[in-house]
């Protein structure tokens, strides 16, 4: 999978992607990132890529031009599944969506900042608009390592074992059950007996039925999806 960032900031993402399990990915030429610095698509000596509003108003809006040349040159590389904004007023990211994009091979995210980009590029280009939640980042960059790292971990062969993303929280709508590890019984705090009992079959249904329960206590929501 190709994933390409276009960013006024790129340093906000070095670091998400030089750690763990998404530096894995890239190591093993199964996720291909590339952050795309705007300011080398800007206007003029001072590669300008932002400016006022038309009708007045507080913050700066990011050019139509070096936007649409970036996206332009890059669709000259490899044909796009999603151009994806990232956006407050976008689909709220989830897992379904997560695991959706991961089937892709090719995706586009534009990191937006100062007050977003001129809406002309959201009907030229974007195709898909996604929030990570109801409040307001400084700019799509941080909102862009949720969404890469949450599509990375499900790319076939990025987990050492890929059973364990398919028992992940919010796959099949249910949260996560409880986990434990050694020792079994740590200041009088025990691990249930159950899984310590070698049933395969009575600790999957140990563990479905803590996953229901945890759901309606905590997610009712999930459970009437």
């Amino acid at each position: 999978m190709y994933i390409d960032i276009i960013t006024a900031v790129p340093e906000l993402l070095k670091s998400p992607f030089d750690h763990s399990i998404i530096k894995r990915a890239n190591e093993k030429g199964l996720l291909n990132i590339s952050i795309i610095q705007l300011r080398n698509y800007g206007l003029g000596a001072h590669k300008q890529i932002d400016d006022y509003q038309f009708g007045g108003g507080a913050g700066m809006v990011m050019m139509c031009e070096p936007l649409d040349t970036c996206i332009t040159d890059l669709k000259k590389l490899r044909a796009y599944d999603q151009i994806i904004y990232m956006t407050p007023d976008g689909v709220t990211f989830n897992q379904k969506m997560a695991n959706r994009l991961s089937c892709f091979q090719n995706l586009i995210i534009i990191c937006g900042h100062y007050k977003g980009i001129d809406h002309r590029i959201r009907n030229m280009h974007v195709t898909m608009e996604i929030s990570v939640g109801d409040f307001v980042l400084s700019g799509g960059e941080l909102a862009a390592a949720i969404v890469v790292d949450a599509i990375g971990r499900l790319i076939p062969g990025v987990l050492n074992d890929e059973t364990s993303a398919l028992t992940d929280s919010f796959q099949d709508n249910l949260l996560a059950p409880p986990v434990y590890t050694r020792p079994s019984d740590y200041k009088g705090y025990k691990v249930p007996e159950i899984l310590l009992s070698g049933n395969d079959r009575l600790i999957d249904e140990w563990r479905f039925e803590e996953s229901v329960r945890i759901t309606k206590e905590r997610r009712p929501d999930l459970m009437e999806e």
